[in-house]
């Protein structure tokens, strides 16, 4: 099929056109939405909706916050003591918590001054950035990545340099490369671990390596381990901030990954750094008036943390956990019926995979993002093209999805791919 008029390769050639610093994934995510309502007013096509390109696994009822969660959230409402302003670093309670939940895995101890409540991971992302811009400053970031640190990058004029993540080595990241572009002006170099868009999650000797890399170029590492936890494979999660002695870390993450709540907003800045540096006090200094600059967290939803924290059972993460690893081997298997896509390496954490697009195979498909409108307007599936974090001809497919939605929406890309096949391929 051909775009038709009503906009829909207009929007595809658009976003085509946009720099990855300005495009977010929501942004792109809403323009292949838009494709398809298009085509449904058209009356063209009736189909479900499934869409495997946003991180939110409430979307299906698999995937669900525990009792414990909600409970604390209604009592702390109800019982009227936090309609009020918190702090702006976060209410004591709640910093202490993160803190004490942190230092779990941490061969120090964490204390409530490095924890700043956020909302959100985004804004955590956005507070790292903003605290390390100083004219000629440059950040290296992972290639593919999450397209939030780009344009928090832009907006702030922090050049951004990028690093290459080795699908054929699980997704590592190239070191040598990490080493070449840094230069004096470098001033972090950010890892996302379980890793968005991949699913990778790193061993603990290929971390330590990056501690050692990162000490060597004279630089800070920006951890963002929202995902912390959403392991299922063979690697255990090991935070970085496991090697704080080695090069200071900042770490970011929040509640909404592993507790399955991403409207709270509830996010974290952590300072794991048991050496000190971002103890000094122009550095501390600057951090805390940065924060009088920001509204953090509904106050109720951070006074429910330290209930929610110590009172949501193993059981509730085993499920996640299961879930995840049932999904996302669903996800492989139905991938290897699909000619034109490959996957490199099966993940093993996260909610994301990334998949290669082969498109010599297909007969009227350009690139990535115009599988991805195309696949909108005919099938109601939407999936993000591999341009928006950074690879062309790839294609980032979440896998939080109820079994059923999964391998719905997978057979119908199968079915696209077959339609769009090159005629010499489709006699076989």
């Amino acid at each position: 099929m051909e775009n038709g008029g009503n906009g829909n390769g207009v929007a595809a050639v658009n976003y085509e056109s946009k720099a990855t610093s300005t495009i977010t994934i929501k942004g792109i995510l809403s323009l292949l939405m838009q494709s398809i309502d298009d085509e449904k007013n058209d009356g063209e096509n009736n189909k479900r909706v499934i869409s495997l390109g946003m991180g939110d696994p409430t979307l299906y009822s698999c995937f669900h916050t525990t009792n414990v969660s909600e409970e604390a959230v209604a009592d702390t409402l109800l019982s009227h003591k936090f309609h009020g302003y918190a702090p702006t670093a976060g209410l004591p309670q709640t910093r202490q918590e993160i803190a004490e939940y942190l230092s779990r895995d941490l061969p120090y101890q964490l204390s409530s001054d490095d924890v700043f409540i956020t909302c959100g991971c985004t804004q955590a992302i956005d507070v790292s950035v903003a605290m390390l811009a100083r004219p000629g400053a440059n950040i290296l970031l992972p290639r593919p990545g999450f397209p939030i640190y780009e344009l928090c990058a832009a907006f702030r004029q922090v050049e951004v340099r990028h690093y290459d993540l080795l699908p054929e080595k699980g997704w590592e990241v190239d070191l040598d490369a990490v080493e070449a572009l840094a230069d004096q002006n470098t001033v972090a170099l950010v890892i996302i671990n379980p890793g968005n868009p991949c699913g990778n999650v790193y061993t603990y000797d290929h971390l330590e390596k990056i501690a050692q890399t990162a000490k060597r170029i004279g630089t800070i590492v920006i951890a963002d381990e929202v995902y912390g936890h959403l392991a299922f494979g063979t690697n255990p999660f090991v935070p970085m901030g496991v090697f704080g002695f080695t090069v200071p870390v900042i770490t970011l993450g929040s509640l909404s990954k592993r507790w399955i709540v991403p409207g709270w907003r509830l996010g974290w800045f952590v300072t794991t750094d048991p050496s000190a540096t971002f103890k000094k006090p122009k550095v501390v200094e600057r951090i805390k008036k940065y924060f009088d600059l920001l509204g953090g967290p509904a106050t109720f939803i951070q006074a429910a943390v330290p209930h929610i924290i110590n009172q949501t059972e193993e059981s509730f993460f085993k499920k996640t956990i299961d879930n995840l690893r049932l999904t996302s081997d669903i996800c492989c298997k139905e991938i290897e019926e699909i000619p034109c896509i490959f996957c490199p390496h099966k993940p093993e954490g996260s909610m994301a995979m990334m998949v290669k697009l082969n498109i010599s195979l297909l007969e009227d498909i350009s690139n990535d993002i115009d599988f991805c409108f195309k696949l909108a307007k005919e099938e109601s599936v939407i999936i993000l093209p591999g341009t928006a974090v950074g690879l062309k001809d790839w294609l980032r497919i979440t896998f939080a999805a109820d079994p059923s939605a999964l391998v719905e929406g997978l057979k119908r890309i199968k079915a696209f791919c077959q339609r769009h096949a090159r005629k010499c391929l489709k006699q076989y």
